[in-house]
This record gives C-alpha cells, sequence and structure tokens, in this order.
C-alpha cells in the first residue's frame, strides 16, 4: 500500500495534475485498484430538505436569498416526506441519503430536532446518512452522531486564496472548525470543492493541499463542476472541460488514495465515455435522482443503465465503517445549549457578488 501522506506540496500536486494525461490515468487508476474495488461505485441520493433563502453571499449558489434565480424555496420538510424519499432512492440502488438544509450554520430549536429525528429515521432504514446542514459547533455534531449521523459534508470550495473570491459572508477557518468538531465524535468527513469558478490551477491544487493535510484525510471527497445557474455572480462562467475534470478525479485519487471521490455536480454535461474515464481514474461515486439541491442531475434510470454497460456495481452500505448506532431523543446524552458561537462575517467586497445582488433589486 501507499503511504498516506499530510504534507504535500502545491508544487508537487500541480506537477501531479499536469502529467502527460495517458501517465496520469495510469497512475491514478494503479493507486484505485490498490485500495478499492475499480468495478463498485457508490449511488448516493442528495435531498434539498430546506430550499432558498440562504444568508450567506456564495458566488455559486442559486438558494442565496440576495441573488434572483429561478429557485422556488421550501420550510423544511417532515420526518415522513424525507423517509418516503430514503425509501424511494433506497429502492433505486441509493446506499446513502445526503440530506441538505440552506442553513449558514445550525441553530438550535425544533428544526435541528426534526433533523436528528429525520437522521435517525434513515439510519433505521440502514442506509448511511450524510448531512449538510453549514457550520456546526462541537455539541451539534455530538447530537448528531448519537442520531446516528453517518458522514458530515462541509466543502471547503476551493483554496484559501481564492475563497475570498467566492464568499464574503464568512472565513476559511470556519470551514475547518466544523470539520475539526465533527472530527471529535464518529461521524465521517465529506470535504471537497468546485471547479470551475474563474480559479487557477494552482487554486485547485491549493484546495487539495488543504484538504490533504487534515488527519486523517477526509472519508469522502466530492469533485464538483460549476453549474453556472442564472442570476448567480457566476452565470456567465465557462463550463469546465471534461478533461480538467479528469484530471482533477485523477489527482485527487493519487494524493488520497484512501478517500471515496465523488462525482457530483456538473455530470449532466458530461457524456458517458467521459464519466467511464472519471471512474478509471479513481471516481467512486455519483449522486443520483434528478436533482442535486437545487441544480439539474441524470436521471436514476439512466445511470443504471450506464452502470450496466460500463459492469460496474452499487456499492453496499457501511462497507468501510459500520453502520452507526442510533440513540433515541430521550436518552440522548448530548442536550441542546444556549450556544453562540463566533463563526466570522469578513464581509470584503466582491464586486460581481456585489452586481448580482444589485441586480436582484432591479428584477424584484
Amino acid at each position: 500500500m501507499i503511504e498516506i501522506r499530510h504534507n504535500w506540496t502545491k508544487k508537487e500536486i500541480l506537477e501531479i495534475y499536469n502529467k502527460p494525461l495517458m501517465e496520469l490515468l495510469y497512475d491514478a487508476a494503479t493507486v484505485h485498484r490498490k485500495y478499492h474495488d475499480p468495478n463498485t461505485v457508490q449511488v448516493s441520493t442528495l435531498l434539498s430538505i430546506k430550499t432558498g433563502g440562504c444568508p450567506e453571499d456564495c458566488g455559486y449558489c442559486p438558494q442565496a436569498a440576495r441573488y434572483h434565480t429561478s429557485i422556488k424555496g421550501n420550510d423544511l420538510m417532515t420526518v415522513q416526506q424525507v423517509k418516503a424519499q430514503a425509501l424511494r432512492a433506497k429502492a433505486f440502488g441509493s446506499s446513502r441519503v445526503c440530506m441538505g438544509a440552506a442553513w449558514r450554520n445550525v441553530k438550535n430549536g425544533q428544526e435541528f430536532d426534526e433533523v436528528l429525528e429525520m437522521v435517525r429515521t434513515i439510519n433505521k432504514l440502514d442506509m448511511e446518512v450524510c448531512c449538510t446542514l453549514g457550520m456546526i459547533t462541537e455539541n451539534q455534531a455530538h447530537r448528531l452522531a448519537e442520531a446516528g449521523l453517518f458522514a458530515y459534508n462541509h466543502n471547503l470550495d476551493s483554496s484559501e486564496e481564492y475563497y475570498k473570491e467566492v464568499i464574503s459572508t464568512r472565513g476559511y477557518q470556519d470551514r475547518l472548525d466544523t470539520i475539526d468538531n465533527v472530527r471529535k465524535t464518529n461521524v465521517t468527513v465529506c470535504s471537497g470543492g468546485i471547479i470551475g469558478m474563474g480559479e487557477k490551477v494552482e487554486d485547485r491544487a491549493g484546495m487539495l493541499v488543504a484538504l490533504t493535510t487534515l488527519n486523517p484525510q477526509p472519508e469522502s471527497v466530492p469533485i464538483n463542476a460549476l453549474v453556472a445557474v442564472e442570476g448567480t455572480p457566476m452565470e456567465n462562467e465557462k463550463p469546465v472541460e471534461i478533461w480538467e475534470m479528469i484530471r482533477m478525479v485523477a489527482t485527487t485519487r493519487i494524493v488520497m488514495p484512501e478517500t471515496q471521490v465523488r462525482l457530483s455536480a456538473g455530470r449532466t454535461d458530461m457524456t458517458r465515455e467521459g464519466q467511464a474515464m472519471c471512474f478509471f481514474a479513481g471516481a467512486n461515486s455519483i449522486f443520483a435522482g434528478d436533482k442535486l439541491l437545487t441544480t439539474p442531475n441524470p436521471d436514476v434510470n439512466e445511470d443504471m443503465e450506464m452502470f450496466k454497460m460500463l459492469g460496474l456495481n452499487p456499492q453496499k452500505p457501511f462497507i468501510r465503517k459500520m453502520q452507526p448506532e442510533t440513540v433515541e431523543a430521550e436518552d440522548s446524552q448530548y442536550k441542546s445549549l444556549d450556544e453562540k458561537p463566533k463563526w466570522t462575517r469578513p464581509e470584503h467586497i466582491i464586486d460581481r457578488n456585489e452586481e448580482a445582488k444589485i441586480k436582484a433589486k432591479k428584477i424584484e
């Protein structure tokens, strides 16, 4: 086995990323086969349990309240609605459900209590449960762990340097602090980023430096291609070429051998051939279903046809880690606290974000 390194430099990662493509693919595929079954891919379902109205100004996100997009917001789904969606996902071969809520950070109260019940419900269906709810405290992480949460998603998005060109309402350290809070529990970490936001290749390498230096490295790393949504500050960004996606997947696989690399947003613009090359390069997870929170995604039946064509098998749940136990609310050791975490608000000016906000006000 290859030694897991936590001291990768940007120069080293760039040298890998820029290798001749066939050499890069060979190296990545070789690493992939040492750590993973190359014919098994996890199928996950991403469910937006609370859509729109987010106070953040992420330049890529149609759920930000300050931008005018076609996204229709909805209040928090009920536990029964989520259970029905999870059962549907399981019937189509998903082994994981990831629930996303358009929150800046988790606030204790009835809504968080309902999310905890959703986690308990899905875990009892023998499915892996992942949540992406914004920034969380250590106590909130423990409460999620007790409910049976398998993974917590909190993407770094980009390098620390380029992050300031994407978001002004929170700091990079907040992302790292949230991941650190999750690491104080038995919940696994899912953290990756987005390419195609106008960043340089050096920023992609910088993001991988940040992820690889985490110890342990994230068990799951989503690689997203920007889906440029009209009304967002990034609506005019050029689509990511498939070769960029393949290079990013392959590089991620080499520097994070044990990690599950998730082929995430942007798959609707990828051919089956392009996706096949990503699987060959080390991607071993996809999100299935007609949407990724709010953006389009390939139909699950199309994905199953692709799996059959490529000889791929859906991964069963709890292969790499045992199923967590669920502690009922009345037996919980961790109770709601009157916490007032000091998450940062840099509030520097990002010109394109401001322009999109002004444009939205004129439309409204």
